[in-house]
């Protein structure tokens, strides 16, 4: 296999990993927390915040990026295949930049409250962080989704290219 077909293929499966990630969280993490008490639910995402912070995930959430934008490259002589992927890369930049400006901040501070059992009124400390969350949360699912898409077509193109 030539190496920009294993970069072009890294960043589909990447790209595929993080669309998958986000829309896990809108369509069942937080639907099953909007069913979980204020306290629970604080607890969880704290713990979900914590967890996730990981080599392996950190691999995927920047060897999308990375991997993207180096295939990208590397096809700039085939229009049909750098096209879309520079879509991808786009969106995929479009969801880190909603990511850094806005969801980790929120994890931030969902975090800095410290023990939930302590929290005065965990129903407040719950409302600022998930409705915001899970809104800027779909657009992450679109854009990320929107990301693995065009990589794919690149990956179709490219194929039909070498084949």
């Amino acid at each position: 296999m030539e190496v920009r077909t294993a970069v072009l293929l890294f960043a589909v499966v990447t790209l595929g990993l993080m669309a998958g990630l986000f829309y896990a969280f809108s369509g069942s993490v937080m639907p099953g927390l909007r069913r979980a008490g204020d306290r629970a639910a604080v607890d969880v995402m704290q713990r979900i915040n914590i967890a996730i912070q990981n080599p392996v995930f950190g691999l995927i959430f920047l060897g999308a990026l990375v991997s993207t934008a180096a295939a990208t490259y590397q096809n700039t002589d085939r229009p049909a295949v750098s096209g879309p992927l520079m879509i991808a890369l786009f969106l995929y930049v479009v969801t880190l930049i909603v990511t850094f400006a806005v969801n980790i901040p929120l994890n931030t501070r969902l975090n800095d409250l410290g023990d939930p059992a302590d929290l005065a009124d965990p129903g407040a400390q719950r409302a600022a962080f998930f409705t915001p969350w899970t809104g800027w949360n779909i657009v992450r699912t679109v854009t990320s989704t929107g990301a693995f898409v065009a990589a794919a077509w690149a990956l179709t193109e490219h194929g039909a290219h070498i084949g």
